[in-house]
């Protein structure tokens, strides 16, 4: 077995920093549980703010500190997406149960000087992979761990990587991975690399660092070399038995995460948004997240909502709690720039009903498909995708219903021969339906009828039988092409012989002469109906 793990040591702030605005950012950042510190960024250090301080004391060192309550749930709803982009390589990825995680008293540990840590830190939020079933279709290790850390970009959490033959062995390799990554191929390989490590990266470790600091036992080797059953007596079997699972001579069974069948996450904004720009800000961390989901289970969206919480103290009365942003796609993806492409037209559309503290985003309607093909050469298909992607954008910033295109109908008279309907991009003609169209348009060389159509036809004048156009004169060239039909319908009878003519300026245009039956009636002569471009 060959397991990697993924050590995340700022998963909490990361996931708090995604909900603020971008000039917060970089400004000293901090979380707070119990009015103590409990997790700082490089900021905030350099202003003097450590882990373990009351907040008021963090405060007066750091006057400009952004300062917000730690949340499980922040965290958790951070952490499911990297498993879910996890779950893109492999089916077994487990990590460890929210009830096993340490508690804020649990997570004070004292390293000795040297190992460069100190105050508080948590190992809480790691992930496990068991991927030596997908090493031969990703390529090996290496082109595994660059496609895992590209999936993982998009999150934006800092990344700590090991890979070991036990679980527990490359979780201990991750939390010492500091400066880069560390893989052992090999039992052997990792009980040397393990030989060194600091007792502080065991659970169980933390719980007894002082007592073990005590006796002179401060990495794994000195601990070995200590009688067991003393260690058994005096700590407890725990101990010993997560020192065996990370070498391997204990079973390190674990539970497997499962994908849910709805996708839906939620994200509590910092500052309230009362922009669209705003609430973009928020949904790409969203939108990055049901990607994660959607590749985990080689999917792609048909349709997304977005759901705006809105402050209820800025609501009028007529004003519902919650508004919604439906995206619908012509054709489904998971592209994260092309949703978020979407999603601001349909913002750009929306005026909010009042500022926003939350977001939700839900999809459930999703189609599962081969991933496109790379394309060398353009190709029509790949054509045709982009002209998909062009309706979306079009029917995202102007309407569904304002975005149409002319259909053929089975009509003889040209203005009853199309019609404007809505565009279906997701019918659009692709791979050899569309070679076919493009061979079939091809195939028609001339054209003996013109695009642009005069609506309603344009009465001409006419000099001993000769039609005029602005008073010139104008040259039957070709002709007649007779069109006699449509009475079966309200338009009645239609009875004309179509010429194509010149006119004094050169251009060609589509004029018709009623027939006799229709000049009886009482009808003028000629009239123009089409010209040609």
């Amino acid at each position: 077995m060959l397991w990697i793990a993924l050590h995340l040591p700022q998963i909490s702030l990361e996931s708090l920093a995604a909900t603020l605005p971008a000039e917060l950012r970089q400004m000293p950042l901090a979380l707070v549980e119990a009015r103590q510190i409990v997790a700082v960024n490089a900021s905030a250090q350099a202003a003097g703010v450590k882990p373990g301080m009351k907040r008021a004391t963090a405060l007066g060192l750091a006057p400009q500190l952004v300062a917000a309550a730690a949340d499980a749930q922040r965290d958790a709803q951070a952490l499911q997406a990297v498993l879910h982009a996890s779950l893109a390589f492999t089916p077994a990825v487990a990590a460890l149960p929210l009830g096993e995680r340490p508690q804020a008293d649990d997570h004070v540990v004292r390293p000795p000087r040297g190992y460069g840590q100190s105050g508080r830190a948590t190992f809480a939020h790691e992930v496990l992979l068991e991927v030596q079933a997908s090493l031969r279709y990703f390529g090996g290790l290496p082109a595994l761990l660059q496609r895992l850390r590209a999936a993982l970009a998009p999150l934006g959490h800092a990344l700590q990587v090991a890979s070991a033959p036990t679980a527990q062995g490359a979780l201990l390799l991750a939390r010492g991975a500091a400066a880069g990554e560390r893989h052992c191929a090999d039992l052997i390989a990792l009980q040397r690399a393990l030989a060194g490590a600091p007792l502080w990266l065991l659970d169980t470790g933390r719980a007894h660092w002082d007592a073990l600091q005590g006796m002179g036992l401060r990495t794994l080797a000195d601990l070995r070399r200590v009688p067991r059953a003393g260690l058994a007596r005096r700590f407890g079997a725990a101990l010993l038995d997560e020192v065996d699972r990370a070498l391997g001579a204990r079973p390190d069974p674990r539970v497997w995460v499962t994908l849910p069948p709805a996708f839906e996450t939620r994200l509590e904004l910092f500052a309230r948004a009362d922009t669209a720009e705003q609430v973009l800000h928020g949904a790409g961390v969203l939108l990055a997240r049901l990607a994660a989901w959607l590749a985990a289970q080689h999917a792609f969206v048909r349709r997304f909502t977005l759901t705006l919480q809105h402050e209820s103290r800025q609501r009028r009365a007529d004003t519902p709690p919650a508004s919604a942003v439906e995206v619908l796609l012509a054709a489904p993806s998971r592209d994260i720039a092309h949703l978020a492409l979407l999603l601001r037209e349909r913002l750009a559309r929306t005026q909010l009903a009042a500022p926003a503290l939350e977001l939700q985003l839900r999809a459930d309607d999703i189609a599962r498909a081969p991933p496109p093909n790379g394309e060398l050469f353009p190709s029509a298909q790949g054509e045709r995708e982009g002209l998909t992607r062009l309706v979306e954008r079009l029917q995202a910033r102007l309407g569904r219903q304002q975005v149409l295109r002319p259909q053929r109908l089975h009509d003889h008279r040209p203005e009853h021969g199309s019609a404007l309907q809505a565009v279906d991009a997701g019918a659009l003609p692709v791979g050899d339906k569309a070679a076919r169209a493009d061979a079939a348009a091809r195939a028609v060389v001339t054209i003996t009828r013109p695009v642009w159509l005069v609506s309603p036809p344009q009465p001409l004048a006419d000099r001993r039988d000769q039609p005029l156009l602005d008073g010139a004169p104008l040259q039957l060239l070709s002709g007649p092409e007779r069109i006699e039909t449509g009475w079966w319908d309200e338009a009645g009878l239609a009875g004309r012989d179509y010429f194509i003519a010149q006119a004094a300026d050169a251009s060609l245009v589509w004029i018709y002469r009623l027939r006799l039956a229709s000049l009886a009636a009482g009808a003028g002569g000629w009239y123009l109906h089409g010209r040609f471009g």
